[in-house]
């Protein structure tokens, strides 16, 4: 099905700041409470579009879908199920129904108060539940960046690297929605080779930036998902904050990878934007040499620009943005991944979660985590109240911000937000 994302001169009869992440052109979902009950909406503006109502008086009935009920579920699993043709045709009747030149709510003020509740009265919740999550390692100046830290420079990338879509799977329980305070971690550390490993909290807890693509319809166990066929598994995105124990992760990792130091928290942004969406900012990807093996193949740009930044606000004073980065330099692509995670077989369910690795640029302002900004330490950052940070202190908030901007249409995905308590 056709999606009118590129319906030229479209707008909205709402009055929407240029500047909002969440124009016309977005319609993005999610799940939210509003008066003890929670549902599924979408949101434009500074308003939540509620989605179970509007299935309710019927403006659905006559899609795929049918009578909308499975926007009053708690999730939006069941919608991620229903396929891409249902995701298309729901995302098109809302951009119809709130274009300027559309009448059948725009004149009736009664519906207004009906459908749209301020973003400022709801408690956005868990958009999905998520089954399996799979972290992805996809970012090459991040790769090379750490290679670089810890092993020989000219050997910065492991073998492995340029072949495969390195990943590991994750714990999906700790994975939370903006506004989750988490706790900083204890855990094993072990900072001096020469002496035996201690206990006790974290000392290096740092964020990564991460976005994170959501699958709908999955695929049956002994089947793969292609390349080509990925985007109609693919549901949308959310950015995504992979928290991390730096000393509990150096100390754990031999030989089996991430443990403690990962599970602890990671801070997802409640609106999913579809693929429909981000489709009008593909962009061409890296040269990937050498050549990959066929199943990892692709034709057109599978890229996204999305430009990423990070700020850190200490306790009671003002944020101090430390990364600005962008989707565009990841090496290997969303198709890639979810082709790579199936070639062997794996099933995949609505609202498995694929987080990106941290994504970092080419230069230093564009590093996506305090490991790489700081440099292991080296190079404290100055936040705006004068104080330094090589790695994050109790009371920060973490905020991460992500959105797409062409030919005067801009789209995002709204804020991670999460402040680091002391450890329990």
């Amino acid at each position: 099905m056709k999606n009118i994302f590129n319906t030229k001169g479209l707008s909205s009869w709402l009055d929407i700041a240029d500047e909002s992440d969440f124009s016309i052109h977005n319609i993005p979902f999610g799940v939210f409470t509003y008066k003890d009950e929670t549902r599924c909406g979408s949101r434009l503006g500074d308003f939540v579009i509620d989605l179970a109502q509007l299935g309710e008086d019927g403006w659905f009935d006559d899609l795929p879908l049918g009578n909308g009920s499975v926007f009053h579920k708690d999730t939006l699993n069941p919608f991620m199920e229903m396929g891409n043709e249902s995701w298309t045709s729901v995302r098109n009747r809302v951009i119809e129904l709130f274009q300027s030149a559309n009448t059948e709510i725009r004149d009736e003020e009664d519906l207004h108060a009906k459908y749209l509740i301020p973003v400022a009265d709801v408690k956005m919740e868990m958009p999905v539940q998520v089954g399996d999550y799979t972290d992805f390692y996809s970012s090459i100046e991040h790769a090379t960046n750490v290679g670089t830290m810890f092993r020989d420079p000219s050997k910065a990338l492991l073998p492995n690297w340029k072949h495969i879509p390195v990943g590991y799977h994750g714990r999906a329980s700790s994975i939370v929605v903006s506004g989750t305070d988490i706790h900083r971690p204890k855990g094993q550390t072990r900072i001096d080779p020469e002496q035996p490993p201690k206990f006790g909290p974290s000392q290096r807890v740092d964020f990564e930036l991460e976005m994170a693509f959501i699958t709908g319809k999955g695929n049956v166990l002994g089947d793969h998902i292609t390349t080509t066929d990925a985007e109609n598994h693919i549901f949308g995105m959310v950015i995504f904050n992979d928290l991390s124990a730096r000393d509990i992760q150096t100390w754990e990792y031999v030989p089996l990878g991430p443990f403690l130091s990962k599970n602890f928290g990671s801070v997802i942004s409640p609106w999913i934007v579809t693929i429909d969406a981000l489709n009008a900012y593909r962009t061409a990807g890296p040269v990937q040499e050498p050549k990959v093996f066929p199943y990892l193949e692709y034709e057109g740009d599978k890229n996204i620009d999305i430009s990423l930044q990070v700020a850190i606000q200490p306790e009671n004073t003002e944020e101090s943005v430390v990364c600005n980065s962008n989707y565009k330099y990841m090496y290997w692509n969303m198709n890639q991944q979810l082709a790579h995670q199936t070639i062997n077989g794996c099933n995949v369910k609505a609202g498995d979660m694929y987080a990106s690795g941290t994504i970092s640029g080419p230069t230093e302002d564009s590093y996506g985590s305090m490991l790489e900004l700081a440099w292991k330490g080296t190079k404290p950052l100055k936040m705006k109240d004068g104080s330094e940070r090589k790695f994050i202190h109790d009371q920060d908030t973490i905020i991460m911000r992500a959105f797409c901007e062409k030919d005067g249409r801009r789209i995002g995905f709204g804020e991670s937000v999460c402040k680091i308590l002391p450890a329990k």
